[in-house]
């Protein structure tokens, strides 16, 4: 009673049990046994595509984390994070999950979302399309990527390139061909909304997202002044933080010789005086939709799928080319 917490015991009987246990080495019950009597391991695994720094390094999967585990607070259930790669599949087999959230479902995750499945594990699927039967935490990408290019359409700019994420598992960086094969559909569909105002633009990859990527990126953009663009649609904030210090590595100044754009929404360190024109998502909200879905289907409910809506966020980094 005391451990468990479950039944009220006045403090003095708090206190002489748990010093009788500490006496004998006794620090509560087996949670193994604990897991044997519900019949479950109280774990949640969180699948992503690729090396799990990114979880640490990118402010929006940490916000959306802080998200999800709200989200199944009621539960009292742990997050467990794993890597969706050939090395890493004897986990999803054995690993003891009452539920699994996959943070995006493109063909990387296709082998992951079946495996689960066959195990009766509930799957939720964060940004990515895991058919009719899998609740789906989504958000308007598209639509959110086009708003940012009429913005910078309106504001006069023709020579627009965009700085897109990683376009499949290689993350190669380089010019994105017309008949690029997509993987990512996060990259997908930002960049269709982009190519839905400039339809002829160019698009660079990047490897992931980060300042240091949109670094890479920027060098190349800015290598040659007869070519270099009036204006960057970058499909994150920390990849437009990176193209902005490209551009002042070139001389350029932010907005009066090119506009630079990004998208989420996150604090970026060492930005200022710079607060960038961005699209803003509601990324603690989209994992808190995610826990709640794994919450209902573990409580026997029916768990609801969401889309999610991005604001345009103003800042001082867009402005008429000059």
């Amino acid at each position: 009673m005391v451990f468990s917490g479950k039944t009220p015991v006045s403090d003095a009987t708090r206190w002489r049990v748990l010093e009788a246990a500490a006496e004998l080495g006794y620090t509560g019950p087996d949670p193994r046994a604990a897991s044997l009597r519900r019949g479950r391991s109280g774990i949640v695994g969180i699948v992503f595509q690729g090396a799990l720094r990114t979880v640490f390094l990118d402010p929006v999967i940490r916000i959306m984390m802080d998200g999800i585990a709200d989200g199944v607070a009621d539960l009292g259930a742990g997050l467990l994070l794993l890597r969706d790669d050939d090395d890493r599949e004897p986990t999803l087999i054995s690993a003891p999950l009452d539920a699994a959230v996959l943070v995006g479902c493109n063909a990387g995750l296709a082998e992951s979302l079946a495996t689960l499945r066959a195990r009766g594990v509930p799957v939720v699927v964060i940004e990515g399309d895991a058919g009719p039967e899998v609740p789906q935490i989504g958000l308007d990408n598209r639509e959110a990527q086009r708003e940012m290019a009429q913005h910078v359409r309106t504001l006069g700019h023709e020579r627009v390139v965009s700085v897109t994420l990683a376009c499949d598992a290689s993350r190669r960086r380089g010019w994105i061909p017309a008949d690029q094969t997509f993987t990512v559909d996060v990259t997908r569909d930002r960049l269709a909304g982009f190519h839905d105002v400039f339809p002829d633009a160019a698009a660079l990859a990047a490897a992931g997202s980060s300042i240091d990527e949109g670094l890479i990126a920027g060098r190349v953009l800015f290598a040659d002044p007869a070519t270099r663009p009036t204006a960057v649609v970058a499909q994150s904030d920390m990849l437009a933080a990176g193209v902005i210090r490209a551009a002042e590595e070139a001389g350029l100044r932010v907005p009066a010789d090119v506009t630079v754009t990004g998208f989420d929404g996150v604090n970026v360190d060492g930005l200022a005086p710079y607060q960038l024109t961005t699209m803003a998502q509601p990324a603690a909200d989209k994992g808190r939709a995610a826990g709640q879905a794994v919450t209902a289907m573990l409580q026997g409910q029916d768990a609801a799928s969401f889309r999610f809506t991005c604001t345009f966020r103003p800042g001082n980094t867009a402005a008429p080319p000059s």
